[in-house]
């Protein structure tokens, strides 16, 4: 088979690791930088142009789209869909995954297990929001913010109005969340494929550090789920209608709680953490598909 990655970076881990697993399988893969291609869009004939030709024979495309570039990455994976190329996440899971909203709206409506959530539109009442979460210590997050960033954790409900009213001030847009104290800095992070769960981890922040984020120096460790967990991440990605998934959970008193449902999850940790080859069970789901 013919297979693109859709990367900015060939030497980023995920990337170098997808290529290296395609070619071991027999495949021609190439990586494709999504922001240097042009999008030919006429009756029956849509094409994408890389690098002053035309890129006509994919038989499938790997999406590791960043969240900076969400808008034109996804433009050009709708541009493949429209060349009936397969794609492990389409353009329309990809758009709701970014949105995390959206995405806790859609996984609530899926009987999922969260955290309890507000948002409200620049709301002067603080004092309700934060009543809403059960008060402090509680949870802010920027609607935007990625890998950890944007996320802060107010222990008091004066430094949580204080948070929360000079992100209003800015007009960034934020959910309040609660904390989920028996968590203790940790979450689960469930790697999806084709609604198999095909490796887990528990990653722990450093000491003092709620965040468990690898990038903000978190450690991680091989884990089994639970069937409830296992249960939880398999339908949290379908919920979302991605093949590809990273999901994201709490262990609480209550059961699983889901974070977050992550489009492009990145290779390197779970991997290492598990010692297994998750690039493979990706390119095998596009063997499986076509």
């Amino acid at each position: 088979m013919n297979l693109k990655i859709l990367s900015r970076n060939p030497n980023l881990y995920s990337t170098a690791r997808l290529q290296e697993a395609g070619l071991k399988r027999g495949h021609s893969v190439e990586v494709i930088d999504p922001l240097k291609c042009d999008l030919i869009i006429e009756k029956k004939k849509p094409t994408v142009i890389y690098k002053n030709r035309t890129l006509e024979t994919a038989d499938a495309v790997i999406p590791r789209i960043g969240a900076s570039i969400t808008f034109y990455g996804t433009a050009v994976v709708r541009q493949f869909e429209m060349m009936n190329t397969f794609t492990t996440t389409t353009s329309q899971a990809l758009v709701r995954s970014r949105d995390k909203l959206r995405s806790l709206q859609i996984l609530s409506r899926s009987k999922l297990g969260l955290p309890k959530t507000v948002f409200t539109n620049y709301s002067r009442d603080v004092e309700e929001m934060i009543a809403h979460v059960g008060g402090a210590p509680l949870i802010i997050k920027l609607l935007e913010g990625t890998q950890g960033l944007g996320v802060v954790l107010a222990e008091t409900k004066n430094a949580a109005e204080s948070v929360i009213e000079a992100f209003n001030g800015l007009e960034a847009r934020v959910i309040v969340q609660e904390y989920i104290k028996e968590a203790k800095g940790a979450d689960l992070r469930a790697f999806v494929v084709d609604g198999q769960i095909v490796g887990a981890m528990k990653r722990q922040g450093k000491e003092g550090e709620f965040r468990s984020n690898l990038h903000r120096g978190g450690t991680a460790e091989i884990i089994t789920l639970s069937d409830e967990e296992e249960n939880a991440a398999i339908k949290a990605a379908k919920a979302m209608g991605l093949g590809v998934a990273g999901v994201d959970m709490l262990q609480s008193e209550r059961g699983p709680l889901i974070l977050e449902v992550n489009s492009s999850p990145g290779l390197e940790g779970i991997e290492k953490a598990t010692g297994k080859d998750i690039a493979k069970s990706i390119i095998r789901y596009i063997e499986r598909s076509i």
